[in-house]
């Protein structure tokens, strides 16, 4: 499948969500610091139900339904709901560095999820470009230094497969539901009554739960967090999720870390030359994907629907218009079909 063909407007989407992910990760470490994970991970996430489930029903729009929209909306039992669970576990165990560094990983498993289970083909373009992003991540995220016990990389590394799998399974189901909104109220109800359970699970087993001594500064940033980490970001990566590839929608989590330590500057951390150069790399990947994609958006709409999600709602329309072996990897058949 060909970069050149995709529509513009689901990469920006992309990219603000990737933009939340890294901001919100730097407001959520000054949150930690003052309330435990189990009890912080509800309370983001209450925050953003509220949010984004307050603007649902504003706009009408309706919780996914059907035997897909079901499976949909326990999707978010997976994705915030254990894979987070997961990753806070091993966090406890491994440094903060070596957790993001196992994190870049999940690109890549995405890619090899959707070419098995989807049939996608990410062409050699995206493939190349990838790895030069992870190259520059590299350049980011490494640090000597960094270290942890093997059960906390293996709890962090299944916290990354539970993401990855989250968003094959996502892609293979959502072009079919009536609101992408929807779809993420469901799937944060789902994730908040586990981390609800967690929560109580954790409290009877002793865990700590309540915060020792919760400043203003605590409150705001929990607050934030939630907001801009789950209600944002994932109506963010939904939108584009929903237009384009799980392979291509992938490509955004190079940025997160870029993001991320872009914002960390705000709390006074530093980066050294080798970090910034990484970074720049990592930008210029993307961003040469991006060219590539915006540049060719304009085929897209003269062989197909105008609308970024027609090919998707009108398949019959679409398998009328005569199509290259390029097009033929957008088609509903390979990749929204069983066969």
């Amino acid at each position: 499948m060909s970069l050149s063909v995709l529509p513009r407007r689901p990469l920006g989407a992309l990219i603000l969500a990737a933009a939340c992910w890294g901001a919100g990760t730097a407001v959520s470490k000054q949150a930690v610091a003052e309330i435990p994970p189990l009890t912080l991970l509800p309370v983001q996430l209450a925050i953003s139900l509220a949010f984004i489930g307050t603007i649902a029903r504003r706009r009408g729009e309706r919780l996914p339904r059907g035997r897909d929209g079901q499976l949909l909306g326990r999707l978010g039992l997976l994705n915030p709901g254990v894979a987070y669970a997961l990753s806070l576990a091993g966090l406890s165990m491994i440094t903060a560095s070596l957790s993001v560094l196992l994190w870049a990983v999940e690109p890549v498993l995405i890619l090899v999820l959707a070419a098995v289970l989807l049939r996608e083909r990410p062409g050699w373009a995206l493939v190349a470009l990838s790895a030069v992003a992870i190259a520059g991540l590299g350049l980011v995220l490494y640090e000597p230094s960094a270290s942890g016990a093997a059960i906390g990389v293996l709890l962090t590394v299944a916290g990354v497969g539970c993401c990855a799998a989250y968003t094959v399974a996502t892609r293979r189901w959502l072009p079919r539901a009536d609101s992408t909104l929807g779809v993420v109220v469901a799937q944060q109800a789902h994730a908040l009554a586990l981390a609800l359970g967690l929560l109580a699970v954790g409290g009877l087993a002793g865990l700590p739960v309540l915060s020792s001594g919760l400043t203003a500064a605590g409150v705001a940033s929990a607050l934030a967090s939630g907001l801009v980490y789950y209600g944002v970001a994932y109506w963010c990566y939904l939108t584009g999720l929903r237009a384009v590839p799980a392979s291509v929608a992938a490509v955004s989590f190079y940025l997160i870390p870029v993001f991320g330590v872009g914002s960390a500057l705000l709390f006074g951390e530093r980066l050294g030359p080798g970090q910034w150069a990484g970074a720049a790399v990592v930008v210029a990947a993307v961003a040469a994907i991006t060219v590539r994609t915006a540049g060719w958006s304009g085929r897209l709409s003269a062989q197909a629907e105008p609308s970024d999600l027609a090919s998707w709602r009108e398949p019959q329309q679409v398998e009328k218009q005569p199509r290259s072996g390029v097009l033929r990897g957008l088609s509903p058949t390979s990749q929204d079909e069983p066969r």
